[in-house]
């Protein structure tokens, strides 16, 4: 999985470029790349298609086959993304460049998303604190998703990207339980 994120990381940054630069021109450019390459990530994982792009047939026709498939929803400049994937044998990779798609545009837009879970629903004001607590520390714009696991017991586990903490009262057991054992 690694090896295609590596693959994936220099068309999803020539993607991510180009789409910047024509949203000096274009409000929406970023987010109509966005969605092309969610749709041509999407086709790329169905089970016919992966079997013609894993050998099944020519590249040309391979190419072909996957274009006609992605149709009007990937506009020119789209389509020649693709065509280059095709050549280099990297359509395969589509929802590795589409996640890194999504970070750089993350990044550029200086926003994380936070997975919050808790042993209960939290409430909107709790949502509210822990947002502004959080974009503070962070300094990015907050978008949190949160969900309820009763397994943790109470607490909160808070994961944005690389750095978790875990507050919950699980967490705290397991965290004694090793050093006991330790």
């Amino acid at each position: 999985m690694s090896e295609l994120t590596t693959i994936a990381r220099p068309y999803a940054q020539a993607a991510f470029d180009f789409a910047l630069e024509k949203s000096a021109v274009e409000a929406d450019a970023i987010e109509s790349w966005l969605a092309q390459l969610t749709f041509a990530a999407s086709v790329s994982q169905n089970d016919t298609i992966k079997t013609y792009l894993s050998g099944g047939v020519s590249v040309e026709q391979a190419t072909t086959l996957f274009l006609n498939v992605c149709g009007e929803q990937v506009e020119s400049k789209g389509q020649n993304f693709l065509k280059l994937l095709a050549e280099n044998h990297r359509l395969l990779a589509l929802p590795q460049v589409l996640e890194q798609f999504c970070e750089l545009k993350a990044e550029h837009e200086k926003t994380v998303n936070v997975n919050v879970t808790s042993a209960v629903e939290l409430k909107t004001a709790q949502t509210e604190i822990l947002s502004a607590a959080l974009e503070k520390r962070l300094a990015r714009k907050i978008k949190l998703n949160c969900k309820v696991d009763k397994s943790i017991i109470s607490g909160l586990v808070i994961q944005a990207g690389d750095m978790v903490i875990d507050g919950s009262t699980q967490g705290k057991l397991n965290r004694l339980s090793q050093s006991l054992q330790s």
